[in-house]
């Protein structure tokens, strides 16, 4: 899907909607709500590897995952809509929430499977899906996420480097809120089995501990 790549400022933005986007349904695989809180030992880290849909089954797939849910964040629109974001008029990224149990899926791993299974040197696109919504991103919760994904970040771009790929575009900076995506955006794949997934990785390798 073709669409804008330059980002919008703040000033350009739309203004966006009083009321958030209502979540009227509990997660298709886990059966639990998709609203907080969360069990305490629960961590919390966001993440765009473009279309949000295959995105989200990745993460749900794993053991340590306590829920997924799909989303907006990192642009300027309050409470945004999927037509408002495919506009390009946000500035959001299209993106997973993942609420994790670090003591059985550390933030290294999850880390080490966002970077191998989409392509982050892509700018704003991933494949034939072109446009700012589509940007590789990662939003954290804590300051300590953050100096693990800048390590990692550090850690991928040597093997990219070694392969003679390009320079890692992915966005990363701490959440400042997670709008929801629309219901029938959560686990799209769950509810529509062969419904389009456009994730693909570059072949590369992320060596994390």
């Amino acid at each position: 899907m073709a669409g804008v790549t330059t980002m919008v400022t703040s000033e350009q933005a739309l203004a966006g909607a009083a009321e958030p986007v209502g979540v009227t349904e509990p997660h298709v695989v886990f059966n639990r709500s998709l609203l907080p809180p969360w069990p305490e030992h629960m961590q919390e880290v966001v993440v765009g590897m473009g279309c949000f849909w295959g995105a989200e089954r990745l993460f749900w797939q794993q053991d340590g995952i306590h829920l997924t849910m799909v989303g907006y964040a990192g642009g300027f629109t309050k409470n945004p809509t999927y037509p408002q974001v495919c506009s390009g008029e946000t500035g959001h990224s299209e993106v997973v929430r993942i609420i994790f149990d670090p003591a059985v899926l550390s933030l290294e791993k999850l880390l080490a499977l966002f970077w191998e299974q989409h392509d982050p040197t892509e700018g704003m696109q991933q494949g034939n899906d072109i446009g700012t919504q589509y940007r590789s991103a990662i939003y954290t919760t804590t300051d300590e996420q953050l100096n693990v994904v800048k390590e990692s970040l550090k850690v991928f771009q040597q093997e990219l480097s070694e392969k003679g790929l390009g320079a890692i575009t992915t966005e990363i900076a701490p959440l400042e809120i997670f709008y929801y995506a629309e219901t029938y955006h959560q686990q799209y794949l769950a509810r529509n089995p062969d419904g389009y997934c456009g994730l693909k990785g570059t072949g590369v390798v992320c060596p994390l501990p």
